[in-house]
């Protein structure tokens, strides 16, 4: 029995002292600590960016913030066992000045002699404003859109057919009277940083003359791409903006599940989705007095896969209320770039000037709308993209 006791604790002994030596050999020799690629800081522009580093240690580490102030930097994880990865994330810098951040390292207690510097560049002052703003020859409330991070105010010369409205972070409403006259008038609206006085831009603003009774750009438009197959970001009829449904455009065509068919990229319009066609209704043409002949100017383009495949590209006009079209369908031969031919930097500008399609109304009055329809019927896809739609009174 004694033997049997001595021989046990023996073992006890051996494994106690494996155990030990194991230890021993992970901790073994000087505190090791290097991240891949031996980067010594991180430079980051105004939009901010997340980045992830592979760290090589033998021991615990940690990573601690010098200044209180840091913020805008954040590490996951702060900390780790032997190797490891984690990701430093800068937050995007409204400032105008310049800010840096310093994280140390501490490995098994002791902090590294060379700390990781973070540093971002100042954001600068801007104002964006658009290229040109057209107002109809009736008049109205309109809006001109601001893009900026500064407080600014807005000023026009004197133009005694310009009302101001109201104005807000990001955009100017004027009100403009009639245009009854055979030309175009303008003036220019400037908008200027209350505290960056240098900070300033500048926009014509346009009103038709009484002949033209709609002159639409959709520059009011700003979701998703303006890569035509591109469809992340656009956005359906039905989760526009009040403001951008008081404009007047509408649709009529529903999906099987009653979703509407008309949707708002950059600066111009699609219709239809996949399996359907879809349409765009105009506002009616409430300056018309009595009974008057139009022309209809607009610029299409049929849909194109990132492939390659073209829709059936026969788009259909309608004229709702009074008025005769004097065509009732337009083949759309304007073709968008497949991607491999933007990837190899093709041009292909499928809004300019010489691809305007036109067609007459006789017989118009203020209820007449203009609708533009797909051809197929639902269940078939077939999209489109339109812009600058024109609607002129002509002799």
């Amino acid at each position: 029995m004694r033997s049997g006791t001595i021989i046990v604790l023996m073992i006890a002994a051996s494994a106690f002292f494996l155990q030990s030596c194991k230890k021993d050999d992970t901790k073994a020799g000087a505190p090791a600590f290097t991240i891949e690629g031996d980067p010594t800081g991180l430079t980051v522009d105004v939009k901010g960016k997340a980045e992830s580093f592979v760290v090589r240690s033998n021991r615990h580490w940690e990573i601690v913030a010098k200044e209180e102030d840091g913020n805008w930097v954040k590490v996951f994880p702060a900390e780790g066992d032997d190797d490891g990865i984690f990701k430093i994330t800068v937050a995007a810098n409204a400032g105008f000045t310049q800010r840096v951040a310093n994280l140390a390292f501490v490995v098994d207690g002791q902090e590294q002699p060379v700390l990781f510097r973070v540093e971002q560049a100042a954001n600068v002052p801007y104002i964006t404003l658009p290229a040109k703003v057209t107002i109809p020859s009736a008049g109205g409330n309109f809006d001109v859109a601001v893009t900026s991070n500064v407080t600014w105010n807005y000023s026009y010369s004197n133009a005694s057919w310009l009302t101001d409205g109201s104005k807000t972070e990001n955009k100017i409403i004027l009100a403009a009277a009639p245009n009854q006259a055979a030309n175009m008038r303008s003036v220019v609206l400037t908008v200027t940083a209350v505290d960056y006085p240098n900070v300033s831009q500048t926009v014509t603003l346009e009103q038709s003359p009484g002949s033209v009774l709609l002159d639409e750009h959709f520059d009011w438009l700003t979701y998703g791409s303006a890569i035509t197959y591109n469809t992340t970001g656009e956005t359906r009829y039905d989760s526009w903006t009040a403001d951008q449904k008081a404009k007047g455009w509408s649709c009529q065509l529903l999906a099987s599940d009653n979703t509407p068919l008309l949707y708002a990229r950059q600066g111009f319009v699609k219709l239809g989705k996949t399996s359907y066609g879809g349409d765009l209704v105009s506002p009616k043409l409430a300056a018309i007095t009595g009974t008057v002949n139009l022309k209809v100017t607009f610029k299409a383009a049929a849909y194109i896969s990132a492939g390659g495949t073209i829709d059936p590209h026969v788009l259909n006009v309608e004229i709702l209320g009074a008025g005769t079209a004097s065509t009732s369908s337009f083949n759309v031969n304007n073709i968008p770039n497949k991607q491999s031919e933007d990837d190899a930097g093709v041009v292909n500008n499928i809004w300019a000037d010489d691809r305007a399609y036109t067609f007459t109304v006789t017989g118009a009055t203020a209820n007449t709308q203009i609708r533009f329809v797909s051809s197929i019927p639902t269940g078939t896809t077939n999209r489109f993209f339109l812009d600058d739609i024109k609607v002129e009174i002509v002799q």
